[in-house]
């Protein structure tokens, strides 16, 4: 009954840490997905600039002058980075995910052994 008993206890501490790791995923998910949005309002300004209008890229407390097409380049890249990064993590959270589900039957299959 007592190796029962730490067996339940040493799966239900692996389900809590992969309950963590999810969270943790989702986080950072988020936050990618906030640096998504705010880029892709950057994209949209560009495409209502107007011929001859300038572009500012603040640089610690100081405004300087940026090329146009130099600024699209980079908010197009970092849109890119972004998104292959918000794959990576829907591909991770599947995978945390199944490990919890895997886990969570061991769970349930120890207790009913009980």
């Amino acid at each position: 009954m007592a190796e029962l008993q730490a067996r339940l206890q040493a799966l239900s501490e692996e389900y809590t840490k992969l309950q963590l790791e999810l969270q943790n995923s989702v986080q950072a998910r988020q936050k990618l997905e906030a640096q998504r949005q705010e880029n892709l309002g950057v994209e949209q300004e560009f495409k209502n600039l107007k011929d001859g209008e300038r572009i500012y890229k603040l640089v610690g407390s100081v405004l300087l002058e940026q090329d146009r097409a130099e600024a699209e380049s980079t908010v197009k890249g970092r849109l890119e980075f972004i998104t292959k990064e918000i794959e990576r993590h829907e591909a991770t959270l599947n995978e945390i995910q199944e490990k919890l589900d895997k886990k969570k039957a061991e769970i349930i299959q120890a207790q009913s052994a009980a």
